[in-house]
């Protein structure tokens, strides 16, 4: 997309197309979306299993964020950069989390003792195989990251598939209610805007025992896809709704930020502390967070939404491990995607375009970290693919790491497959 208007308005198609293939999903299913009015804005199914276990956090950032923004280029890499970046170059020496090649943003500055304490990583230069520059098919494909494959059928959904011990596992999403490509499959998985949405509709009259009672009683013996989702609703209620209503005490003297953008993510991050000290057999938490989609108005350190965006992601990201603490840090790995990143140059209204390669964020348990990983191909002249900085490192082979180090039994190429994998050694 060459403007601003048309990314938006694409962008926003995204969205509105993403909302109503759930709408015609749950219609070709059935009444099973009538379920889903029901019991508020938890929707599908939940299921719990072994406690204690290992979590991963997927926060995903939409809109494509500019990982040449997040990951910048120092040392003999950082000329290039800057000439591209004439008026939003991040300067040289700002950075925080300085190697001889590469920095964080300046914003990320919360989170610097992570990386200085061995638990923050990036992988520069990752990607899909393949550009694709529309925010919709490339949020489709990444999420569902089977390439050439029919099967409707996400990566969370394959892994948490894939328990070997049989047990039912749990995938959570929050921030939306909408269940977002990398949970669709046969594997039960939740998805809710806020934690405290899990519970009856008008749970808290005088009425509500009798009134769960009755729906067991109406619909324990209904066959079919609607009895299938209305006792699964029932079930997921009964076994979250008494966690999921309790008042929130962030450990370890935090508290969360609240200010714009990030406020959101804050609730999300809180939330996903909560359930996981609740020891409800979760293995999966994804977030989103965006909108990154800078055409205009990008700025440098300090101003502009760039500097808002991952200033905020910094200190709820700062919150989250600290509210964690180190025995439950031990357990949680925390990873960022998005659908694309930018274009190396800048644009005529001092923004970026939609581009190729990227970057991801590592954090957490497993992650061996102060340093940054990935084959680097460079932003001199010959070394772009049309003018985007080039994907080396298949973003499936990040994921498929931490899948193969955090969950036992579970392998890279189960979760995706077709993979060549080469991990990275990103994690311990």
């Amino acid at each position: 997309m060459s403007t601003q208007q048309d990314c938006c308005q694409e962008y926003e198609r995204a969205a509105g197309l993403s909302r109503r293939r759930f709408m015609q999903g749950a219609a070709a299913a059935g009444a099973a979306g009538v379920a889903t009015t029901m019991f508020g804005d938890a929707v599908r199914q939940a299921s719990f299993g072994a406690t204690g276990g290992n979590v991963l956090v997927v926060i995903s950032f939409r809109g494509g964020i500019d990982g040449l923004g997040m990951v910048v280029p120092r040392g003999e890499y950082y000329a290039d950069y800057a000439a591209a970046r004439p008026k939003i170059a991040l300067g040289h020496d700002s950075l925080v989390a300085q190697t001889p090649f590469f920095g964080l943003h300046p914003a990320m500055a919360p989170v610097e003792w992570l990386f200085t304490s061995g638990e923050l990583a990036a992988v520069h230069a990752v990607g899909m195989e393949m550009p694709n520059r529309s925010h919709f098919m490339a949020m489709e494909q990444i999420e569902d990251a089977d390439p050439g494959s029919d099967v409707r059928q996400g990566w969370v959904n394959r892994m948490i598939g894939l328990d070997s011990d049989g047990s039912p596992s749990e995938a959570v999403h929050l921030t939306d209610s909408i269940v977002p490509t990398m949970f669709v499959g046969d594997s039960p998985t939740l998805s809710c805007d806020k934690l405290s949405r899990i519970k009856l509709s008008g749970d808290k009259d005088q009425f509500s025992g009798g009134r769960q009672a009755q729906l067991r009683t109406m619909w324990n013996e209904e066959q079919g896809v609607l009895g299938d989702a209305v006792r699964s609703a029932l079930a997921t209620v009964k076994q979250l709704s008494p966690i999921a209503q309790q008042k929130i005490i962030p450990k370890n003297g935090v508290t969360y930020p609240r200010a714009w953008p990030a406020a959101d993510l804050s609730d999300a991050l809180k939330s996903t502390a909560h359930l996981i000290r609740a020891n409800v057999g979760t293995e999966v938490v994804s977030i989103d967070y965006g909108s990154w989609d800078m055409h205009s108005n990008y700025g440098r350190s300090g101003s502009g939404e760039m500097d808002s965006m991952v200033a905020g992601f910094a200190a709820e990201l700062n919150a989250f491990m600290r509210d964690l603490g180190p025995e439950l840090r031990s357990r949680v790995t925390v990873v960022t995607i998005s659908e694309f990143g930018r274009r190396v140059e800048e644009n005529g209204n001092q923004g970026l375009d939609h581009g190729w390669g990227n970057m991801m964020l590592l954090a957490g348990a497993g992650v061996k970290g102060g340093q940054y990983y990935g084959s680097w191909p460079g932003l001199g002249a010959g070394k772009l693919l049309d003018g985007d900085l080039k994907v080396t490192t298949d973003y499936r082979n990040v994921l498929g790491e931490i899948v193969s180090a955090r969950f036992p039994g579970r392998t890279a190429n189960q979760v995706f497959p077709g993979l060549t994998y080469r991990p990275l050694g990103v994690m311990r």
